[in-house]
């Protein structure tokens, strides 16, 4: 079910009725938690809570032979990664794989494949992962696996976080979990306002802005000038953003009010001076996992300088994938990779930084430099996203006007947003102080930005990542 939808609203609501008598006791807690978490799942699909349980069982015995049976450790963690990659290739590349595979058939004028109609488990890609982090910490010896069932998928089922993030580490979350959790007023407060926060950012805005977006990348192709595709990428840019760390953000303040601390997964990345700042800024969880369970294990840093290239090219390209079976993605990846590279071998972020205005000229670059990248993972084909790019670069005028798919609401709140950003890129510190300085104000502005989500919202859809 979808956080902006009545039916989550419903779900939330007796989750939180039974929560506050269900906490203190570990056993209670922990069954609440997974069976809440289930028909939560369940709700789209209750065939994949099967999916879930099974892969979920294998990593939770995994774990305990790892520990048990030294000699065997390996041979289970392989075992353990290869049932988390293997169902994530099979429901999520197979039917992409089939396709490639009939296109070279063609070639030597093989008949077509049967067709293989795989249903794309939601959230998939989400809780492999998390999944994979917990054996593989267990193997390091940095995390003792727990030997409760009900423990284990209180953490990898949560459902706040199950379908679309963060990706919490097993580390994090686990210890917490043995406890009832801080659920105060002012957990309560924090809660409310990273969902309320959140939940404007999805329905208001990107919502709004996905108008726009959806009308010029489905209605008219490349034949539009440079400045259509530059407002339209560009917003697309400010869609996603708003759609993911939305979703993030009433992940966090639903934990919240729960009494659980998830971690920050986006940091204003479109105020980063460079690409490295960026990816320490978007997607947090998920930049630090490839960071520690792909880049590093190649060799990092610790390598020859062209290695090192070469591992981040691989960590990027696998990030690319990761997000979709389409080479769009891939191309995506490595539109980033290139980035990166550039980025060490030239240091132009910290050269730009010693010259006045620089800084500011940095973060300008690296949001402008971002708009062709999101083209790629908007578009449905690299043919399409090569075009628009190409157009976009020749600085074409534009053929087919801005007012054939920018409404007032998706003008009004992209320019809305890019002015916030750019408060926050100027005095980065400057609201937190104001609000702690004045909490007074804090819950009618709270109330405020509710009504806003419901008088404001654009037409409801379901979040971006969820396809992932």
């Amino acid at each position: 079910m979808n956080f902006n939808s009545f039916d989550f609203l419903f779900f939330l609501f007796a989750f939180m009725c039974i929560w506050p008598a269900a906490r203190h006791t570990p056993r209670s807690r922990w069954w609440v938690l997974t069976v809440s978490s289930f028909v939560f799942y369940g709700w789209w699909d209750w065939r994949f809570c099967f999916l879930l349980a099974t892969n979920g069982l294998i990593d939770f015995v995994a774990a305990q032979r790892i520990v048990d049976r030294p000699a065997q450790r390996r041979g289970w963690l392989v075992a353990s990664i290869a049932a988390n990659l293997g169902t994530l290739a099979f429901f999520k590349y197979l039917n992409f794989g089939l396709a490639q595979l009939d296109t070279v058939l063609a070639v030597f004028g093989v008949q077509p494949l049967p067709v293989l109609h795989v249903i794309l488990p939601v959230g998939i890609s989400f809780y492999t992962f998390q999944s994979m982090s917990y054996t593989i910490d267990v193997y390091r010896g940095s995390l003792r696996p727990t030997r409760n069932l009900a423990h284990f998928f209180a953490y990898l089922a949560m459902f706040p976080q199950l379908v679309a993030g963060p990706i919490v580490r097993a580390s994090d979350l686990l210890p917490q979990l043995e406890n009832p959790g801080k659920f105060d007023a002012v957990a309560r407060l924090d809660g409310l306002s990273l969902i309320a926060f959140g939940m404007f950012k999805k329905v208001v805005i990107a919502d709004n802005v996905a108008l726009a977006v959806n009308a010029a990348f489905d209605h008219h192709d490349a034949g539009a000038g440079a400045l259509f595709w530059w407002v339209a990428s560009g917003l697309f840019g400010i869609q996603i953003y708003c759609d993911f760390s939305g979703y993030s953000d009433i992940a966090i303040g639903i934990a919240r009010w729960m009494g659980y601390r998830f971690p920050e997964n986006f940091r204003h990345p479109y105020t980063a001076h460079g690409f490295r700042d960026f990816w320490g800024r978007w997607h947090i969880s998920l930049s630090t996992w490839f960071r520690d369970y792909l880049y590093i294990p190649l060799g990092g840093n610790r390598v020859s300088p062209t290695r090192q290239h070469v591992n981040l090219w691989i960590t990027m390209l696998v990030s690319g994938v990761w997000h979709g079976a389409n080479w769009t993605f891939l191309v995506w990846g490595a539109i980033h990779a290139a980035y990166l590279s550039l980025e060490r071998v030239t240091r132009w972020p910290s050269r730009l930084s010693a010259i006045p205005g620089g800084r500011a000229l940095g973060i300008l670059a690296t949001y402008l430099l971002t708009i062709p990248a999101w083209t790629y993972f908007r578009a449905e084909t690299v043919g399409q996203a090569n075009a628009i790019v190409g157009t976009m670069a020749t600085g074409s005028a534009t053929s087919i006007p801005l007012s054939a798919i920018l409404t007032p609401s998706a003008a009004f709140w992209g320019v809305a947003f890019l002015v916030y950003e750019a408060h926050h890129a100027i005095w980065p510190d400057r609201g937190a102080p104001f609000a702690k300085s004045h909490p007074s104000i804090r819950a009618p502005a709270l109330a405020l930005v509710l009504i806003a989500c419901v008088l404001l919202r654009g037409p409801g859809g379901q979040f971006i990542y969820f396809q992932f």
